[in-house]
């Protein structure tokens, strides 16, 4: 195993090169929030995300704002979003259509809603596009803090080879702003096929198995699809 280990890592130094990285993001805030309903109120809870989606949309500095819903528990939501900078969200968090969202979503949930802010330190794009049938997967890597700098090379090597694979569509990893060993994986594919050949691909599985003598937490891997 630490042969492997050590192997990934050279891999990610030579990678280095070939991926695109936050810092020239022009402070860009990136947000990932999971929302758990009430199983009888998915429907109306559903319309209340797509509405809240939609003002969101309109306005100043949004770059971003995607609801999703977790395949196999469709009363499990998550919202990805991206503003240009600290202003915009502030202005966002302050709108009415956001302050309505909120009041109304307490009386639908499960438990309150899990927001995440962070930044984008690596984006892989794939060649293909989004389209029918394409899922979104969503994974939370907690690792402890003395692998955190490890974690994020792993995550770079990744980031670069998955967006080689046929059927991907893009590739992002986010940092949370509040602690820094926690981490977001947001992938794209065009179908679960495509998908599913990536989690046998050979750098895949040197990639969790590097990673799990990291782990401070579960490996928190969910498939989702978009909202509409």
């Amino acid at each position: 195993m630490r042969l492997i280990f050590r192997a990934i890592l050279a891999t990610a130094v030579l990678a280095s090169a070939s991926i695109q990285s936050v810092q020239a993001e022009d402070g860009a805030i990136y947000l990932s929030t999971y929302i758990e309903l009430m199983p009888n109120a998915v429907g109306s809870g559903a319309g209340l995300l797509a509405r809240y989606r939609n003002a969101s949309r309109t306005q100043t500095g949004n770059r971003r704002f995607d609801v999703l819903r977790e395949i196999s528990r469709p009363n499990r939501f998550a919202i990805l979003e991206v503003w240009a900078d600290e202003a915009a969200l502030e202005s966002h968090e302050a709108a009415a259509s956001t302050l309505h969202f909120r009041d109304r979503l307490k009386a639908l949930w499960t438990a309150p809603y899990d927001e995440r802010v962070g930044r984008r330190i690596y984006l892989g794009s794939g060649s293909s596009k989004n389209g029918p049938g394409a899922i979104y997967v969503l994974t939370h890597v907690d690792v402890m803090p003395n692998h955190q700098d490890d974690a994020v090379k792993l995550l770079k090597t990744m980031s670069v080879e998955t967006a080689n694979e046929y059927g991907n569509i893009s590739y992002e990893v986010l940092q949370q702003s509040s602690r820094g060993n926690h981490l977001t994986v947001i992938e794209e594919w065009t179908n679960n096929r495509t998908y599913d050949a990536h989690v046998e691909a050979p750098h895949t599985r040197a990639f969790r198995e590097g990673l799990s003598v990291m782990q401070g937490a579960l490996y928190d891997e969910r498939l989702y699809d978009k909202v509409d």
